[in-house]
């Protein structure tokens, strides 16, 4: 009998916790939700996150307001977020930057999966492989025929080690099978001082911070590395389209929540993201900074994730790219 009571005393108590979880949930949000950014203000997934919180303020009727904690591979960010009360009004921008630190660090003081409650996906954002105007190598299949021919002397420039451009080109080096040096610069401007003073014959950055120049004339984008065609620039092929079948990377950006959220605010999030990233203002927006807007479910984003970690952790280990 008192076996049955206590059994019975804990299913009250879980009830009510219940119920005071759903009508938490239902009233969802009654004060401002902080989205922690662990850029800098002014980079693409910095103005990303800013168009979606401000298309997702509107139609919450609470300020959805950016924090940016710039740091390492975002781990002070996301170490925030992972410690943070479950209650869905402190939320994280995570990017493939968090999916590369998960093999790029010796340690992190959080688990890049399950301390974290995936919401939904907010959009990719593409990687061109570039060349100088008035280049010999205008398309893929001219880089790759001159590295096979030219052992060790194509020097492919990007940023720092470990950044999606950088693990892009140590991709596209391993994937189509040449002997090439990659260049890891600074920032962007120092990559493309480097590409018009021929110190690297191609280089990997992001589409939007190349297109007015490719425009211009430039640089010349050879080919985008998403597995799509980029809607801003629809007449430049894909690497796969181009010679090099199967491969494809592209940076993103996704919503997470601290792990254990209760999931009817997960739902109730992912519902708004979704219906924010629908909108054409929304879609626009994004499409002037290089990113297609794209949302998702939370197990698709979760999927997404745990993939992107274990390509990341291959790429990585097999560029013997030493553990930070």
């Amino acid at each position: 009998m008192k076996y049955f009571k206590v059994m019975l005393a804990g299913l009250l108590a879980a009830a009510v916790l219940f119920g005071a979880v759903s009508a938490s949930a239902q009233t969802y949000p009654t004060k401002p939700i902080r989205v922690i950014v662990g850029f800098g203000p002014g980079g693409v997934a910095d103005l990303t996150c800013r168009v979606v919180a401000q298309k997702l303020s509107a139609q919450l009727g609470q300020q959805v307001l950016v924090e940016n904690r710039p740091g390492a591979g975002g781990i002070s960010a996301a170490d925030a977020v992972a410690k943070a009360a479950p209650d869905g009004y402190t939320v994280l921008l995570m990017s493939n930057g968090n999916a590369v630190s998960a093999s790029l660090f010796k340690s992190l003081p959080y688990d890049t999966v399950a301390d974290f409650a995936s919401v939904s996906t907010l959009g990719f954002f593409d990687i061109a492989l570039i060349t100088k105007s008035g280049s010999n190598l205008k398309s893929v299949k001219d880089v790759i025929s001159y590295a096979k021919a030219n052992p060790g002397k194509l020097n492919i420039g990007t940023i720092s080690i470990g950044s999606t451009q950088n693990l892009s080109a140590e991709l596209f080096k391993e994937t189509a099978g040449i002997d090439a040096v990659i260049v890891p610069y600074k920032g962007s401007p120092d990559v493309l001082v480097a590409l018009r003073g021929n110190d690297v014959q191609v280089a990997f950055e992001m589409v939007a911070a190349v297109t007015a120049q490719h425009k211009s004339g430039a640089v010349n984008i050879l080919a985008i590395t998403a597995d799509r065609r980029f809607p801003g620039l629809p007449n430049i092929p894909t690497v796969a389209e181009s010679g090099l079948p199967g491969y494809q990377t592209s940076s993103w950006n996704a919503i997470s929540a601290p792990a254990k959220t209760p999931r009817a605010i997960i739902d109730r999030l992912n519902k708004e993201i979704n219906t924010a990233l629908a909108s054409p203002e929304v879609k626009n927006k994004l499409l002037e900074i290089g990113v297609v807007a794209h949302g998702s479910t939370p197990d698709e984003m979760t999927a997404h994730l745990v993939a992107e970690i274990k390509k990341w952790r291959g790429v990585i280990d097999r560029a013997k790219i030493s553990k930070q």
